[in-house]
């Protein structure tokens, strides 16, 4: 069978590890050309190599999305290494957990600057090409938190809202350009960003953290996190022409955590 992403081209944030790592894994093993950006330099280099050694191509550029130079780098060395990049996967966040009252105005600013305007200075690097091309594909690793509310996490949560926000607004804007924008939007997932999470959400409740999963679990109906290779092969489907129709959605993968 026909790799379902041969020829493609896909430029991927945050993609040493979670969600990013199994996409880049995904991406490369449906044919497509992998280019890895994240902070973290050892992390992506160890990604690229699992690309190569399956006989993928692939390679990382260390990269704060925060940065104007180094987006416009990870552009660049994208472009040069491979061509134009034809899908763009947003997946760089960070997750923050604190009563609205707690939480600092810095706080407010550093969620929204990781999580919502670097995702916008991203998809300005690499959105023009593909409009020229008349034909991409972005897609925005949002989160079930876009979606609804939450107690104790308004910081990420009015992130998410605005990168589904944004996905609705630029689906709209480039459909008639060939560009197809959608955001994915997992429930819980086994990542270490979870991990990291639990120890916090249990001080911010005052309850021991062993039961702080079990009890966001009670709430999914399939019972289980999700695994990181399920949110990549929706972000396959979203890439591949199989997808054409589908522009300007936020799709959930919650195992029944919310029904919209």
């Amino acid at each position: 069978m026909r790799p379902r992403l041969e020829g493609a081209v896909a430029a991927i944030t945050g993609a040493g590890r979670g969600i990013g790592r199994s996409i880049a894994l995904r991406f490369a093993e449906q044919g497509a050309a992998v280019a890895l950006a994240a902070r973290t330099g050892p992390e992506i280099d160890a990604v690229a190599d699992e690309v190569r050694a399956a006989g993928g191509r692939a390679i990382a550029v260390r990269c704060d999305v925060c940065r104007d130079e180094d987006v416009a780098r990870f552009a660049r060395l994208t472009r040069e290494a491979f061509g134009e990049a034809s899908v763009l996967v947003n997946n760089a966040g960070i997750h923050r957990v604190a009563p609205f009252l707690d939480a600092t105005l810095a706080d407010f600013e550093d969620t929204i600057q990781v999580n919502y305007i670097a995702l916008v200075r991203v998809t300005r690097a690499f959105l023009p090409a593909m409009v020229a091309a008349r034909a991409g594909r972005v897609i925005n690793v949002a989160s079930t938190a876009g979606k609804y509310g939450s107690r104790n996490q308004s910081m990420y949560n009015a992130s998410k809202h605005a990168v589904v926000g944004l996905t609705r607004c630029l689906g709209l804007e480039t459909a008639a350009h060939g560009v197809r924008v959608n955001a994915i939007c997992p429930g819980f997932v086994d990542t270490d960003m979870i991990g990291e999470a639990l120890p916090r959400m249990a001080q911010v409740l005052g309850v021991p953290q062993e039961r702080v999963l079990p009890a966001l679990m009670a709430n999914v109906p399939i019972g289980r996190l999700l695994a990181p290779d399920e949110i990549a092969h929706l972000a396959v489907y979203l890439a591949s022409p199989e997808a054409d129709g589908i522009t300007g959605q936020a799709l959930t993968i919650a195992g029944g955590l919310i029904l919209i």
